[in-house]
């Protein structure tokens, strides 16, 4: 069999969108038994939470890099490539390494599938969490930072033997799945915690810190309450929720490695940064792009306008997927924009323009000026031209969303799941 291209393993993944998500973890032991388990290769951190996941994933492995660990890290979802999901050595995973582990994967998956019945069959998730281990066992890591996918209990990622868990924070999101409560979520989440581990956690609602009490409790769990902020450690990634971000992520690793050196503290501090999220693409005007999904993301993302913008409201490019608190967010970003593009992402969840500007009539008393474009690149380009040189643009409500402006038109289609 000839080695697969990166265009021939993206499609592959691509093509297992027809199966969806199914939660489980039978499936994703079998296939990392039949691929030599390549997650026990190297020690690992997991990372739960309802917003904030990728940046303190990233910023945990800088961290452990700067303090000389060879660390890799795995998350999701990615802006154009899949290849953006797998760090090593401080970089995204080699194009040919990436086709090489995935097609590993899916020979393994097809070996498995043969003992699962006929209407099973391994995920996209699956596949590409097990090719990521692969190709991060190969790339020699001796640390990986884990995301979490959606949830905890039932994530595919939750068969890593971790040594720390880090739980972000927990609002209402994917309530279909995970419950329709904090607590109930919170529950989902801390699944992963594992017996003698040590739980790392950011600011809590109460009833996810009695959760995570519970949870550290349980399973004789050291638990450490991350602070929200490291005095004297300027991080360079934009935002108030960054630096909390930075602040958990400083913990974790400390949790993992005993000590931390302040001076690679704040070289980490300096160095990370995090695309797509509170990212600048262009200027004159100054355009900002930013994957807050929930209500509790668009909230910490307003709360940083400030600091970002000044004193200019910006021309919000707004498109959200149906299942999403589409209410909330818009209540949370609407009153400081000054006007709004609402466009629809190429993610076939995406609720039409027309359904958003209704919903935002109902939900904010007095809305700004509502403009409706379908094709997100001219929303962008329109919103740009609203927005006139001196002024702000904000990109907002759906990674699928920033991705689909990262890729540029006609570029291959991206990942819905």
């Amino acid at each position: 069999m000839s080695a697969w291209t990166l265009a021939q393993a993206e499609e592959h993944l691509l093509g297992l969108e027809l199966f969806g998500m199914r939660f489980g973890l039978d499936r994703m032991r079998r296939l990392t038994t039949a691929l030599g388990s390549p997650e026990r290769s190297f020690a690992s951190m997991h990372v739960v939470g309802t917003n904030g996941k990728s940046s303190t994933v990233r910023m945990t492995e800088e961290l452990l890099a700067r303090h000389g660990r060879r660390a890799g890290c795995y998350t999701s979802p990615h802006l154009v490539s899949f290849t953006e999901r797998i760090h090593a050595g401080g970089r995204d995973v080699e194009q040919g390494a990436f086709a090489a582990a995935v097609q590993r994967a899916a020979r393994a998956a097809e070996a498995v599938e043969r003992t699962l019945p006929p209407d099973d069959g391994v995920t996209q998730f699956e596949l590409l969490t097990a090719a990521a281990y692969v190709a991060l066992a190969e790339a020699g890591v001796d640390v990986v930072v884990v995301e979490a996918g959606l949830g905890g209990r039932w994530d595919a990622t939750n068969t890593i033997p971790s040594r720390v868990q880090v739980l972000t924070n927990v609002g209402l999101d994917h309530t279909r799945w995970l419950g329709p409560t904090v607590r109930d979520i919170a529950r989902e989440k801390l699944a992963v915690v594992r017996d003698g581990a040590t739980l790392v956690v950011g600011a809590l609602h109460p009833d996810a810190e009695e959760e995570a009490v519970a949870a550290a409790t349980r399973h004789d769990a050291r638990l450490i309450r991350a602070p929200e902020s490291l005095p004297d450690t300027p991080v360079s990634a934009p935002g108030a929720f960054q630096r909390r971000n930075f602040a958990l992520a400083a913990t974790a690793a400390q949790a993992f490695l005993g000590e931390l050196d302040p001076s690679h503290v704040r070289e980490a501090a300096a160095s990370v940064s995090v695309a797509g999220r509170c990212e600048v693409v262009g200027h004159d005007p100054l355009t900002i792009v930013d994957g807050a999904h929930n209500a509790l993301g668009v909230r910490a993302l307003v709360e940083s306008l400030p600091e970002l913008l000044g004193e200019r409201r910006p021309v919000a490019v707004v498109s959200v997927l149906e299942d999403k608190d589409a209410a909330g967010m818009l209540r949370e970003l609407l009153p400081s924009s000054r006007a709004v593009v609402f466009t629809r992402n190429a993610n076939p969840r995406a609720l039409p323009p027309a359904t958003l500007e209704s919903l935002a009539r109902q939900v904010v008393a007095d809305p700004p000026a509502i403009e409706l474009e379908a094709d997100p690149h001219a929303a962008l380009r329109r919103a740009r031209e609203l927005a006139r040189r001196d002024g702000a643009v904000l990109a907002t409500g759906s990674i699928y969303l920033v991705a689909d402006l990262a890729r540029g038109p006609g570029a291959r289609r991206a990942s819905t799941l």
